[in-house]
């Protein structure tokens, strides 16, 4: 498997302590790329509230969407682990709810995507499958599968994610789908079943041929459809990200 650097190194931006990957190239694809503060010029009173700033109204830049507020509307801190900060962080009511919300990704479902599942995969249209262990490296940069043989994807030239869950096929209603992860919108998140494999469509480094893997829980099937729902919330916040 490719040797990925991985070492990291503290760093100090207006907003706060960063702890960042030393190449920057090398950035977890959850990652989120610090806002440009709006000029305090532009911002004569706050956009939330509409209060004006003064001498006793100072203004606050949510270090999540970069806006003005007063105090009241941004007096808030909250972890935000997307931007590698080291300690919680001001943020506007509205971004402190988003980042609550993904810190449940990263306490449950990152955990469980970086200990791992054991699948039957099955490459391409071949009738063959491997029992392989598969995880999310340490870096969140590539799936690992292990078994006889290995295979590594990367998640930057993942097109599409279907989580599979039991009793139906590809295509009826009980399905998580994702086409096209970080270009189109994704279909729909219906159904309550425990999902029982993953469809993935990738593209080869320096190519564009799609290639398929299928994963199908193998053995403990509770760990395995618990990382396969790990994985659906990790590729919903990648789709979001697009956006922010």
């Amino acid at each position: 498997m490719s040797a990925v650097p991985d070492g990291k190194k503290l760093v100090r931006s207006p907003s706060g302590l960063r702890m960042v990957p030393e190449n920057g190239a090398f950035s977890s694809p959850f990652y989120l790329d610090e806002p440009q503060w709006v000029p305090d010029k532009e911002c004569p009173r706050c956009m939330q509230c509409d209060t004006k700033f003064d001498f006793l109204t100072r203004k606050h830049h949510c270090r999540r969407c970069g806006k003005c507020f007063c105090d009241k509307c941004c007096s808030k801190k909250v972890p935000l682990p997307r931007m590698c900060f080291v300690d919680p962080v001001r943020q506007c009511a509205e971004c402190g709810l988003i980042s609550q919300k993904e810190m449940e990704f990263y306490d449950k479902q990152l955990k469980l995507l970086l200990n791992g599942g054991s699948f039957l995969v099955t490459q391409g249209n071949s009738e063959k499958s491997e029992a392989m262990m598969c995880r999310l490296s340490n870096n969140h940069r590539y799936l690992f599968m292990v078994g006889v043989s290995h295979l590594q994807v990367e998640l930057a030239r993942i097109s599409s994610v279907q989580i599979l869950t039991d009793g139906f096929a590809p295509g009826e209603k009980d399905i998580h789908t994702y086409t096209s992860l970080l270009e189109s919108q994704y279909i729909s998140e219906g159904g309550n079943s425990r999902p029982s494999g993953m469809l993935l469509q990738y593209k080869l480094p320096a190519s564009q041929e799609i290639q398929q893997l299928r994963l199908t829980a193998h053995e403990e099937r509770k760990v395995a459809a618990s990382w396969l729902a790990a994985m659906h919330k990790a590729a919903k916040l990648l789709y979001e990200s697009r956006d922010q």
